[in-house]
C-alpha cells in the first residue's frame, strides 16, 4: 500500500457526513498501511496514529444524526472497518469495542448510560473489555469479584484477551458480586489498581493489545455497575451478532490487503519464473490466474460482510416474534459470512506466494503476516461451528446460540 501524504486532515467542521469522515481518515489509513509490517516486527503500537484517526471524528460514522453523528448505516461502518483492517488488521481488531459501542446507539435507545456514551464518543474515548479469564475451567467461568465497600465497590481479578486495552479510555467486563451474581462493570483505565499488561503472544494479530488486565482493589462506583437484565429480549442475538460480524470484517480486510500486495509485487518486483513463456510476470497466464483468484476471494469476503451488515441492521427494527425470527436469521447469515470470509482470507494469504518465486518469501516483505493474522482471527470463533450452526438451522430449525460461536 503506497502513501501520497502522511498529514492527517482535521475533523470536518459542521455536521459530520460519511464521505467527509472517510476523507478525513484516509491519510491516516494510508500511513497505517505503509507502516504495518515494520510496526509488527518491532512491536510498535500505533498510539499517535490511533489518536489522529479518532480525532478525525471517525467514531461518529454510524452514530445517529440526533446524537450528532453522520447517520451512516451499518454497511457504511463495516465498509470502513474492512478498509481499516486492509491497512492494519491488528488495529482494526483493537478498535472493535469502540466501533461496536457506536452501533449500540442506533440499535437501542433505552439502555442505561446511553447519554453518557454519546458524550464519550464525541470526546474520542475508546473502549475495551472482556469477560475472559484464565481459570482452568470451562470458557466463560468468572472468578473476578466485585465486593461492596461502603457506598462503592472493590474489584479484584484478572481478565485476558483484553482486546484494545492499551489504546482504551475505559475497560469493562464481568465479575461476581457478594451474592454470587454476575454483574458488568466499566472503569477508566487510569484508575488506581488497573494494570494493563502487554503479554499477548499469538502468532498473528500481534498488536491488538489483547493481553492481561489485572484488577487489584479497583474502586468502582454505583453508576459504573450494570446488573443483568432478567427480561428476555425480543432479539437475543443482536450484540453477539455484531461482535461476530466485526471479526468477519477484519478477515475481509486481510483478504483485501493480500490482493493489494499481490498486485503491487507482480507489477513492481516479480520476474518470470524459469519455465515461464512470458517476458514479464504480468503477462504470465498462471500469475494472472492467481491474482484473479485472490481478487475474487477478497471481493467475495467484502460482499458477504456488507450484505450481512445490512441484514443485521434490518433485524433491529421488528418487535416481538418477528424480532426473534429476524435476529436468528441475521445470526445465521453472519455465521455463513464468517465461513466465507475466513476461508477467503486464508486461501488468499496462501495464494500470494504463487505469484512469484523464492524472492517473495523474503522476511523484509512480511507477507507471511497475512496468513498468521487471518489464522489468528479465525481462531476466535470456529468456522466449523459457524457452518454447523447454519446447517442445524436450515435442517432442523435449531436457533443459533446467543453468545459468540
Amino acid at each position: 500500500m503506497t502513501i501520497e501524504s502522511v498529514d492527517p486532515i482535521a475533523r470536518p467542521a459542521g455536521v459530520p457526513t460519511v464521505s467527509g469522515l472517510r476523507a478525513a481518515a484516509a491519510p491516516v489509513l494510508a500511513r497505517l498501511g505503509a507502516t504495518a509490517r515494520e510496526r509488527e516486527e518491532s512491536r510498535d503500537f500505533a498510539f499517535d496514529d490511533v489518536r489522529q484517526l479518532i480525532d478525525t471524528g471517525i467514531l461518529l460514522l454510524a452514530v445517529p444524526a440526533a446524537d450528532g453523528g453522520a447517520d451512516g448505516s451499518q454497511r457504511d461502518l463495516f465498509d470502513f472497518v474492512i478498509d481499516l483492517a486492509r491497512a492494519d488488521s491488528s488495529l482494526a481488531q483493537a478498535l472493535r469495542g469502540s466501533f461496536l459501542a457506536t452501533s449500540r446507539l442506533s440499535a437501542r435507545t433505552d439502555f442505561p448510560g446511553r447519554a453518557e456514551l454519546v458524550e464519550q464518543i464525541h470526546a474520542g474515548h475508546l473502549f475495551s473489555g472482556t469477560n475472559n479469564e484464565r481459570t482452568g475451567g470451562p470458557t466463560g467461568t468468572i472468578n473476578a469479584t466485585l465486593r461492596r465497600d461502603g457506598d462503592s465497590y472493590l474489584l479484584n481479578g484478572e481478565k485476558y484477551y483484553s482486546t484494545g486495552a492499551l489504546y482504551a479510555t475505559w475497560f469493562g467486563g464481568t465479575a461476581r458480586d457478594d451474592d454470587g451474581d454476575v454483574v458488568h462493570f466499566r472503569v477508566p483505565v487510569d484508575r488506581k489498581g488497573v494494570e494493563r499488561i502487554d503479554d499477548f503472544d499469538g502468532i498473528g494479530q500481534r498488536l491488538t493489545a489483547s493481553g492481561t488486565t489485572r484488577l487489584t482493589d479497583v474502586r468502582v462506583y454505583e453508576d459504573e455497575v450494570t446488573r443483568a437484565d432478567t427480561t428476555a429480549p425480543d432479539n437475543p442475538w443482536r450484540d453477539a451478532s455484531g461482535a461476530q460480524l466485526y471479526l468477519t470484517a477484519v478477515e475481509a480486510g486481510i483478504a483485501a490487503r493480500v490482493f493489494d500486495d499481490a498486485v503491487w509485487y507482480v507489477r513492481e518486483k516479480a520476474r518470470p519464473i524459469r519455465h515461464s513463456t512470458a517476458d514479464r510476470s504480468i503477462d504470465d497466464l498462471y500469475v494472472r490466474h492467481t491474482v484473479g483468484e485472490i481478487g475474487a476471494r477478497a471481493f467475495a469476503a467484502r460482499s458477504v460482510v456488507l450484505l450481512a451488515a445490512e441484514n443485521w441492521e434490518a433485524s433491529w427494527h421488528p418487535a416481538g416474534a418477528q424480532a426473534y425470527t429476524a435476529g436468528a436469521e441475521s445470526s445465521v447469515l453472519i455465521a455463513q459470512a464468517g465461513v466465507i470470509a475466513i476461508e477467503s482470507a486464508l486461501r488468499a494469504s496462501e495464494l500470494i506466494f504463487d505469484v512469484a518465486g523464492g524472492s517473495i518469501t523474503s522476511r523484509t516483505l512480511g507477507f507471511d503476516r497475512h496468513w498468521r493474522n487471518a489464522r489468528t482471527v479465525a481462531n476466535h470463533n470456529s468456522r466449523d461451528w459457524k457452518a454447523g450452526v447454519a446447517g442445524g438451522y436450515f435442517l432442523a430449525g435449531e436457533v443459533p446460540p446467543t453468545i459468540l460461536f
